[in-house]
């Protein structure tokens, strides 16, 4: 056999392989590799692990973030990044629309901590008060320090 015919055999091998490859590839799922799909608000979701006051926080923010997008009718996600103009794009609800539905969602989840027992009546009565009195920007921005604010003091569960 020449060397020129044993080159096209060679390369002949080398397409069927990657053709092989790739039909093996798509066939266990390939295409959806990497796709994210965004979890209903409205539907119940596990809750976020671990203990102490700092963790029923993010249970409360996480679980009245899902409350105001199921109320504005996004994911949670979307309705995060619409928080900055830059990076939501356009949104179907005004800052007063938001206002409202992240106050509700938020009075929800501290109502809800409260019921299954994860913070007590004095805890949710300030979180109430916070929530309804506090800025919005800051309900956004800063209130992820309320922990270190309250430096443990609730941590006595």
């Amino acid at each position: 056999m020449s060397r020129v015919r044993q080159g096209y055999l060679g390369l002949a091998a080398l397409l069927v392989a990657g053709v092989v490859l790739i039909a093996i590839e798509l066939s266990r799922g390939a295409l959806d590799f990497g796709e994210s799909t965004a979890a209903d608000p409205c539907a119940p979701r596990e809750p976020f692990p671990g203990d102490g006051f700092e963790a029923t926080l993010q249970r409360i923010a996480l679980d009245g973030l899902d409350g105001a997008a199921c109320e504005l009718g996004t994911t949670r996600e979307e309705l995060v990044l619409s928080f900055d103009s830059q990076l939501g794009g356009d949104v179907d609800w005004d800052q007063e629309t938001l206002e409202r539905a992240l106050r509700s969602g938020l009075e929800e989840a501290i109502a809800d901590a409260e019921e299954r027992g994860s913070i007590g009546g004095l805890e949710a009565t300030i979180l109430r008060e916070l929530v309804s009195r506090a800025p919005l920007d800051w309900l956004i921005e800063g209130g992820g320090d309320l922990a270190d604010l309250f430096g443990g003091i609730f941590d006595r569960r």
